[in-house]
C-alpha cells in the first residue's frame, strides 16, 4: 500500500497574491537600472518605463487567460505541454523559466551583497551572497503563508522607498532646485525612437516577475476570480510608481550623473539631504531581498510542478508533510543559485534572465492561440485575440536588442536543460524496461 504525497496548501488570498506580484515586480531592477536607462535615453527615463509596461501587459493578458483556464503549478511548462503535446518542448519552456528564476536569484544575491550592504558591514561579496541565499531557502521551506507574510512587510518597505524618491523630488523642486524639464529631453546624438526601444529592454527587466505568480495557481483561493484582478492591479500599480520615480530622478539629478552612479536613486537622496543615506540603503536591501525570496518561491514551485508532470525526477515533487512545502525542490534550486553566484556579475546575469523570459513569453502567447480550441467547463478569463499576437511581436522586437554574448550564455543554459531532459527520458525508459512482464 502506497501513501499519497501531500498536496500544496490552497491558502493564498487575493490580497496576498496582489502583494506577491507587486513585490516581485517592484524588485531591485528599478533601484539599479534608472541610471543605465538615463545613459541610454537621457532625461526621458519615464518613457521606456511606460512602453515596457504596455509590453508587459500584453503577455500578462495571456497569463491571465491560461492560469484561470488551467490552474496548475508549473506555469508556462503546463501551458506548453497542453498546447504543443511535445514533452521536449514543454521541458525546454519550463527549464527556460526555471533557469531565468534561479539566475535572477543569483544576481539579486550579488546585488544584496554589494554597495548597499557594505554601507553597513564590509564582508566578502560571494560569502554574503551564499549566506543570503541559504536564509531565503529556510524562509521558503518554512511555508508559503510565512513567506508571503514576510513579502507583505518587505513590499510595503520597498514601495515606501520608491514613494520616498518621488516625495524628495517634490521637496527639491519646491525649494527652487532641480529641473523638471529634463524629463522631456533625450540624449544628444541619439535617435529618440531607437533610444527608447533600447532602454525599453532594460525597463522590461523591471517588470518581469509577474509571470512567477502562475506557479502559485494551486495555492490561490478562488483562483479564477482572483488571479486576473491581482495581476493587472499589481502591474498598473508598479507602472505608476516607476513612471513617477523616472520623472523624479531626472528632475533632481542630471541624467549624466545618474548614468555614472551604481546607486542612482541614492543620488536623489544625496541632493535632497533630508534622509540619511543608511536609511535608504536599508530600504534598497529589503527590496533586493524581497525580489530574491519571491523568485526562489517561483523556482521551487516550478520545479515541483515539472516533477509532478514527469518532466523532472519525481523526487523533486516531494513535500514536507507538516509544512507542505516542496523541500527537495527548494534545496536543489538554492544549490543551483549558489553555483551561479560564482559565474558572473549582476549585469551579465540580468541580461540572461531577460532573454530566457522572452522565450517563455513567446511560448505562452502562442499557447493561448493554440488552446482556444480546447474548451473547459469552468468560466475563466479570456483576452482579445489581438493581445497574444501583439505579445509575440513585442517579444520578438525585444529579442533583436539582445547582444551576441547574452545569446551565448542563454544557449549554454538551455543546452544544459536539453541534456537533463535526455537523461530524464533515458532513466524513465530504463525503469520501464527493467520491470518484469505481467503474466
Amino acid at each position: 500500500m502506497t501513501t499519497a504525497q501531500p498536496t500544496l496548501s490552497r491558502s493564498i488570498s487575493g490580497r496576498l497574491l496582489y502583494v506577491f506580484i507587486l513585490g516581485d515586480v517592484l524588485g531591485a531592477g528599478v533601484y539599479a537600472l534608472v541610471g543605465v536607462m538615463a545613459g541610454e535615453v537621457g532625461g526621458a527615463v519615464w518613457l521606456p518605463l511606460l512602453v515596457a509596461l504596455g509590453l508587459a501587459l500584453l503577455t500578462a493578458g495571456s497569463y491571465a487567460e491560461l492560469v484561470t483556464k488551467y490552474p496548475k503549478a508549473g506555469g508556462a511548462a503546463v501551458f506548453a505541454e497542453r498546447a504543443f503535446k511535445r514533452p521536449a518542448l514543454s521541458f525546454l519552456v519550463g527549464f527556460s523559466m526555471l533557469a531565468a528564476g534561479v539566475t535572477s536569484a543569483a544576481g539579486l544575491s550579488i546585488a544584496f551583497a554589494g554597495e548597499y550592504f557594505t554601507t553597513f558591514v564590509s564582508a566578502p561579496t560571494k560569502l554574503v551572497a551564499v549566506v543570503f541565499l541559504i536564509l531565503v531557502a529556510l524562509l521558503n521551506a518554512r511555508g508559503i503563508q510565512e513567506s508571503l507574510r514576510a513579502n507583505f512587510v518587505m513590499t510595503a518597505i520597498e514601495l515606501s522607498g520608491l514613494l520616498l524618491i518621488i516625495i524628495l523630488a517634490a521637496v527639491v523642486l519646491g525649494r527652487g532646485d532641480g529641473d523638471l524639464s529634463r524629463a522631456l529631453e533625450f540624449k544628444d546624438g541619439t535617435t529618440p525612437a531607437l533610444a527608447v526601444l533600447g532602454a525599453s529592454l532594460l525597463a522590461f527587466y523591471s517588470y518581469v516577475g509577474f509571470e512567477t505568480s502562475a506557479n502559485l495557481a494551486e495555492e490561490v483561493k478562488d483562483v479564477r476570480r482572483v488571479y486576473p484582478r491581482a495581476l493587472f492591479a499589481a502591474l498598473l500599480t508598479a507602472g505608476v510608481v516607476y513612471v513617477g520615480v523616472g520623472v523624479a530622478a531626472v528632475a533632481v539629478v542630471s541624467p549624466d550623473t545618474l548614468a555614472a552612479s551604481t546607486g542612482p536613486l541614492l543620488e536623489v537622496v544625496h541632493v535632497a539631504d533630508v534622509v540619511p543615506d543608511k536609511v535608504f540603503a536599508a530600504i534598497a536591501l529589503v527590496a533586493v531581498a524581497n525580489g530574491a525570496l519571491l523568485t526562489m518561491i517561483m523556482a521551487s514551485r516550478l520545479t515541483y510542478g515539472m516533477a509532478a508532470q514527469g518532466l523532472l525526477p519525481p523526487v523533486l515533487a516531494r513535500v514536507l508533510p507538516g509544512r507542505r512545502t516542496p523541500w527537495v525542490a527548494i534545496v536543489v534550486t538554492t544549490l543551483a543559485a549558489i553555483v551561479l553566484v560564482f559565474t558572473g556579475g549582476l549585469q551579465v546575469l540580468a541580461e540572461t534572465v531577460v532573454l530566457l523570459l522572452l522565450i517563455v513569453f513567446i511560448s505562452t502567447n502562442v499557447s493561448v492561440l493554440v488552446l482556444r480550441k480546447d474548451r473547459v467547463e469552468e468560466d475563466h478569463f479570456r483576452v482579445a485575440t489581438i493581445v497574444p499576437v501583439l505579445g509575440v511581436a513585442s517579444c520578438l522586437v525585444l529579442l533583436t536588442q539582445q547582444s551576441a554574448g547574452t545569446w551565448l550564455r542563454a544557449g549554454i543554459l538551455l543546452a544544459v536543460g536539453a541534456v537533463l531532459h535526455l537523461l530524464t527520458r533515458s532513466s524513465s525508459r530504463a525503469g520501464k524496461n527493467a520491470q518484469p512482464a505481467t503474466p
